[in-house]
C-alpha cells in the first residue's frame, strides 16, 4: 500500500440543468485550443505579423485536426469498434468526447487545413508552423488532463507516492493493483518544459524556416517514446514495442533530419502584408526633417519656385543661375511683359494702358532712372527694345494697334554685367 498517492475524480461529465452535458474530456481540449491560440496570436504579432492571422488559421486547423485525431485513433485501434467482440459499438467511433485523439494524426490533417489557410493569405506555412509551436506544446499539456478525468491511459502498477488511483473496473488495470504511473501527468509537465524549451531555442539561435516545429517535434517524440512505454492499455507491437514508440522513432528522425537540412536557409518568410505596409511607414522627426527621397523632391520645388518668384516679383527674389542676366523671360497668354534686369539695383515692372485694348510696359532700372514715362514712338517696332545708351538703362515701350492681341515684348540691358 503506497503511502500517498493522487486520487481520481468520480465522474468526468456533469449535466446543465440536468439535461445538456458537459464533458471534462472536451472541456480540457477546448481550453487547450484557446490558449494555443492566444500563444500563436502574441508570439505572430510579435514577429510583425498581421493580429487576427492566427485565430482565422485557427478556423481551419481545428476541424482538420479533430478529424485527423480520430481517424488515427480509430484505426489504429480499429478492434475497439469493428473486431467481433469489441467492447464498443462501431457507431461509437465517432463519440469523440468519449475520448480518443491520435495526436499524430491531429498535427497531419490539422497541419494540412492550416496549409490552406496560409495559402488563402500568401503568408508563409513555416512562419506559422513556428510560431504556433510552443502553443502546441501546451495545448497538449492542458488537454492531457482529460485522460485524468475519464481514468485512462495511465501506466503500469507503481508505489510511488504519486501514484494515480484508478477503478478497478476501468479496462487496462491490473488485479489488486490501486494505483498506477499518472502518464497523464508526465506528458503533461514534458509538455510544458518542452513549450519554454522551444521558446528559449527559438530565441537564443534565431530559429526560422520550420526549424521551431521540427524542435517540437523531435522533442515531443522523444519523451512520447518514453512515456509510451510505461502504458499498459492494449496497443500493437511489433518487435516488442508499441505501435506509437516506432511512430516516435520515425518522426524523431524525421524531425532531426529536417532540422539539420534547413539549418542554412535564408530566404525571406512571409508574414502577410496588412503588417508590413505598416511597418514601412516612415513619420518624419522634427530635428531630422523629411528623408532623403522627400528632401531631393523638396530642393526641386524650391528651385522651381525660385524661378517662378524671380519672373513675377521684381521686387527680389533669388536669380536662377542658368538663366542669363542679360536676358529676359518670355511671357505667354495675353499679358505683354518686360523685364530688365540690374546688378545691385531694383527693378520694376508697370503696366499702363492707353486707348481700348492696348497693353504698354515699361521696364524701370535702378535708382537713377528717370520717373517720367517717355512716349511710345509710332515708328519703333513693338517687339524690339531701345539700345541703350552709354551708361545708361534702357527702356522698352510697345504699342499695338487696332484690335489685335498684345504681343510679348522682351528688353535686353547691354553693357549692364559687372556693374555696382
Amino acid at each position: 500500500m503506497p503511502l500517498a498517492s493522487i486520487p481520481s475524480p468520480d465522474q468526468g461529465v456533469w449535466h446543465l440543468f440536468g439535461v445538456i452535458p458537459i464533458r471534462a474530456y472536451a472541456l480540457c481540449i477546448v481550453l487547450g485550443v484557446v490558449v494555443a491560440v492566444i500563444i500563436g496570436e502574441r508570439r505572430w504579432r510579435a514577429r510583425g505579423g498581421a493580429p487576427g492571422t492566427i485565430v482565422d488559421l485557427a478556423v481551419w486547423a481545428v476541424p482538420f485536426g479533430l478529424v485527423g485525431g480520430r481517424l488515427y485513433h480509430v484505426i489504429t485501434d480499429w478492434q475497439l469498434y469493428f473486431a467481433e467482440d469489441a467492447p464498443n459499438r462501431p457507431i461509437e467511433a465517432l463519440f469523440i468526447w468519449n475520448g480518443g485523439l491520435g495526436i499524430w494524426g491531429a498535427i497531419a490533417l490539422g497541419a494540412l487545413g492550416v496549409w490552406f489557410g496560409c495559402r488563402s493569405r500568401g503568408i508563409s506555412l513555416s512562419a506559422v508552423a513556428d510560431t504556433v509551436a510552443p502553443g502546441i506544446a501546451v495545448a497538449q499539456a492542458i488537454g492531457r488532463w482529460g485522460n485524468y478525468f475519464n481514468q485512462e491511459l495511465f501506466g503500469s502498477p507503481t508505489d510511488l507516492p504519486w501514484g494515480l488511483e484508478i477503478d478497478p473496473d476501468r479496462p487496462g488495470t491490473v488485479p489488486g493493483e490501486d494505483t498506477y504511473h499518472p502518464t497523464f501527468l508526465y506528458e503533461s509537465i514534458w509538455d510544458v518544459a518542452l513549450a519554454f524549451v522551444l521558446i528559449w531555442a527559438g530565441r537564443k539561435f534565431a530559429l526560422r524556416h520550420g526549424r521551431v516545429f521540427a524542435l517540437y517535434v523531435a522533442g515531443y517524440t522523444l519523451g512520447r517514446f518514453w512515456i509510451e512505454g510505461l502504458r499498459v492499455d492494449a496497443a500493437h507491437e511489433i518487435l516488442g514495442l508499441r505501435l506509437n514508440q516506432w511512430t516516435s522513432i520515425v518522426l524523431l528522425l524525421g524531425a532531426l533530419f529536417y532540422f539539420w537540412r534547413a539549418r542554412n536557409k535564408t530566404a525571406e518568410e512571409s508574414v502577410g502584408t496588412a503588417s508590413e505596409d505598416e511597418k514601412t511607414t516612415v513619420t518624419a522627426s522634427p530635428a531630422d526633417g523629411t528623408d532623403r527621397a522627400d528632401g531631393d523632391e523638396a530642393g526641386d520645388t524650391a528651385d522651381d519656385s525660385a524661378d517662378v518668384v524671380a519672373d513675377a516679383d521684381p521686387d527680389g527674389g533669388p536669380v536662377d543661375p542658368a538663366h542669363p542676366a542679360d536676358q529676359a523671360d518670355p511671357d505667354t497668354g495675353d499679358q505683354t511683359g518686360a523685364g530688365a534686369e540690374t546688378t545691385g539695383a531694383e527693378t520694376a515692372g508697370d503696366e499702363a494702358g492707353t486707348g481700348d485694348e492696348v497693353t504698354v510696359a515699361e521696364g524701370a532700372t535702378s535708382a537713377t532712372a528717370e520717373d517720367s514715362e517717355e512716349p511710345a514712338d509710332p515708328a519703333h517696332p513693338a517687339d524690339q527694345a531701345d539700345e541703350p545708351e552709354t551708361g545708361g538703362p534702357a527702356t522698352g515701350q510697345g504699342k499695338s494697334k487696332g484690335k489685335t492681341s498684345p504681343q510679348p515684348v522682351s528688353a535686353s540691358t547691354e553693357g549692364e554685367k559687372g556693374t555696382s
